[in-house]
């Protein structure tokens, strides 16, 4: 061998020993491919659980799996070490995956954060959810997301199969809960209740959830408004089970209905904040591109056959409430007031006309001088007329509001000194609140 040819030789070897090691790295690729396949072939055969999948993903790729819903509701999740907790920014305080700031694909990071990745879940062209999975140390490659996306069609097949299975069983306990909210639940109904999982034989109260955006008026196609609510009323029931698997919990067509536990003797301030721990985790930190809601709030119930008088407080507080609030309303039945009374009288021209007679421009025209005037009004009848309170909760110096004061007289009378003329204003006032009568009576 001459001098020359040994740099040659050499160069041989190294370009033979560089295919070796790709062909050797291809063929682990390949190996690993195989295992993961066999793996979710093993998933499917044992009827192709989320938990299993979870499972089986969380130990392949070393540290955890999880699969959500749409809006970021854990749905099924796995370890490798029990107890572990996964990434806490990317999940909120309810333990809702954040899916509006979370991006699908491969995640990497130069600390001690969890490496992860999601896939959606789709099937039929629809998503379904989101599947993720966390790793200590090594990032996820292209070949982990391809694997990862196989993984998510054995998830949309767990998904579909156990939607379906829950819409039949949502349908029959609707029917059932149903029955026992109009007083058709027959004389075992406890028994019933029992027998699919829940407990109505203690003190409760009736919880109704209904979504601010009419869905008899509106643009979306029948199907999307069904999706929309099958989605709000998982959202309810994921919340639910959270607290109490035994809560019952249904969607009907236009609203979700709950029958909270609460302590018997619980005053209604108590009893809000329980029921508004709940709307909290249903909207959840962030909302995930949820629709708001109104939320309204029976009287306390000792017995399932209070339930009927129950639903029928709980249907008036959500309708009454959403006028007098807005948007997102959260209103107990026995604060409702007076407006309990407004609400059993049809909208008619007569009505309109009291309000227009009564408050005059203060009902006609909306601007952000009468909002003022209307709202010094209210706290003036609500105070009893004491000047010195109203201009403290106003937070108005005592000449301003003397000011005020003498300006709502002149467009309505002598209200600080007629006590008729302050109830008719006052109730003017009220129904204008709930309805919003703008218009010249014709």
């Amino acid at each position: 061998m001459t001098a020359h040819t040994l740099p040659v030789a050499t160069d041989a070897a190294a370009r033979i020993a560089d295919l070796e090691r790709r062909v050797a790295r291809q063929e682990a690729l390949l190996q690993r491919e195989d295992d993961f396949h066999r793996l979710l072939e093993q998933v499917v055969l044992h009827d192709g659980a989320l938990e299993d999948l979870c499972t089986t993903l969380a130990e392949f790729f070393g540290r955890a799996c999880v699969v959500t819903s749409t809006d970021g509701r854990v749905l099924a999740r796995a370890t490798t070490t029990e107890g572990d907790t996964l990434c806490g920014e990317c999940f909120d305080a309810t333990g809702r995956l954040l899916v509006e700031s979370e991006p699908t694909g491969a995640r990497e990071f130069g600390d001690e954060r969890d490496h992860r990745a999601f896939v959606p879940i789709v099937a039929g062209g629809s998503e379904l959810g989101f599947l993720g999975a966390f790793t200590k140390g090594t990032a996820f490659s292209d070949t982990d997301l391809h694997l990862l996306s196989r993984a998510a069609t054995v998830a949309a097949l767990a998904v579909t199969k156990e939607q379906a299975v829950s819409a039949v069983e949502s349908r029959y306990r609707a029917e059932f809960l149903r029955d026992a909210l109009t007083g058709r639940g027959g004389v075992d109904v406890v028994d019933h209740a029992v027998a699919l999982g829940w407990d109505i034989d203690r003190p409760l109260v009736v919880v109704v959830a209904e979504t601010d955006e009419d869905d008899q008026r509106t643009e979306r196609s029948p199907h999307e408004v069904r999706a929309l609510q099958e989605r709000f009323a998982r959202a309810w029931g994921w919340a639910v089970r959270a607290k109490d698997s035994t809560i019952p919990v249904a969607g009907f067509s236009q609203e979700v209905v709950a029958l909270v536990p609460v302590t018997a003797g619980m005053d209604t301030d108590e009893v809000l904040r329980v029921v508004g721990a709940l709307v909290g985790v249903v909207r959840g930190e962030g909302g995930g591109g949820r629709r708001t809601f109104a939320t309204g709030v029976s009287r306390i119930v000792t017995s399932p056959d209070q339930l009927s008088r129950a639903y029928a407080e709980a249907l008036k507080a959500v309708s009454i409430g959403r006028q007098m609030q807005g948007p997102s309303a959260l209103a107990h039945f026995d604060r409702l007031g007076i407006h309990r009374l407004l609400a059993l009288i049809p909208e008619s021209e007569d009505l309109r006309r009291f309000v227009h007679e009564s408050l005059g421009e203060l009902a006609t025209h909306d601007t952000p001088e009468n909002d003022d005037l209307r709202r010094t009004l209210a706290v003036l009848l609500d105070t009893n007329i004491n000047v010195a309170e109203t201009s403290r909760r106003l937070f108005f110096h005592y000449n301003t509001l003397r000011y005020r004061i003498s300006k709502l007289e002149r467009m309505l009378g002598p209200i600080t000194t007629d006590p008729e003329l302050q109830l008719t204003v006052a109730v003017a006032l009220r129904i204008h609140e709930m309805r919003g009568l703008w218009a010249e009576p014709r």
